[in-house]
């Protein structure tokens, strides 16, 4: 078939222990999914999840044992880190029961929900769509890909993110306010799911700022961790 031009090449994530490499199809990612960081954010409660999507081509590989380049975004002036678990769908389906949402997760990942903060913010004063503090160009590493038979005990992972060697970041994935299963359970009933869906799971507490210069170092335990410097 024709194009009026050549189609962009396929986004894709490696995958540990594998040449094969994981197609991207989509990116969601849910919001305020760690009770401090929803209090530290302003919210309490165990609200209802609501998501909200970047485009799958803000990917932005951190391959193994490697330190990826990530370019200071242009428009803000207040760039945020926010660490999180993420969830790669190897089976689609529309409307999945959280006992069953297992059967649908290929792998997991140690991703970053990169954030303008401002720009977001000044959307959230004008009650307007985050899209520009949110799904801008390279605002979502994310490292290597674990199948999930090889990633352990998931659900008890410790998740972290240190900036230039000091903790910014520490948890542990059991302190999600929707499990993982039930976000599948919510996110199925919206959108039908597909093979090659990215979701980030949610930020724990102590999101911050970042500049020019600064190494970012994150991870969850028994996952690939992830190294960049801001640039």
């Amino acid at each position: 078939m024709p194009y009026v031009f050549n189609p962009a090449p396929i986004v894709s994530v490696p995958v540990v222990g594998s040449a094969a490499r994981f197609p991207v199809h989509r990116i969601y990612c849910v919001g305020r999914n760690y009770e401090d960081h929803a209090k530290e954010m302003g919210f309490t409660g165990r609200e209802p999840p609501f998501f909200f999507m970047k485009p799958a081509d803000a990917v932005l590989v951190v391959n193994a044992g490697e330190t990826a380049r990530l370019p200071y975004p242009s428009l803000t002036k207040n760039l945020h880190h926010e660490i999180e678990l993420v969830v790669a769908i190897g089976t689609g389906g529309k409307n999945i029961q959280a006992a069953d949402a297992h059967q649908h997760i290929f792998g997991y990942a140690v991703g970053l929900d990169m954030t303008r903060r401002d720009l977001q913010n000044e959307m959230k004063k004008q009650g307007r769509p985050w899209c520009i503090g949110k799904g801008f160009d390279a605002s979502a590493p994310i490292g290597p890909i674990t199948p999930a038979a090889a990633a352990g005990d998931i659900a008890q992972a410790e998740i972290y993110l240190q900036v230039n060697g000091q903790d910014r970041q520490r948890s542990q994935v059991s302190k999600l306010i929707w499990s993982i299963a039930e976000v599948i359970e919510h996110l199925s009933a919206a959108w039908a799911l597909q093979p090659g869906d990215l979701i980030y799971t949610g930020t724990p507490e102590g999101v911050g700022a970042v500049v020019t210069g600064d190494t970012l170092q994150g991870g969850v335990t028994g996952l690939s961790a992830i190294t960049l410097t801001v640039e």
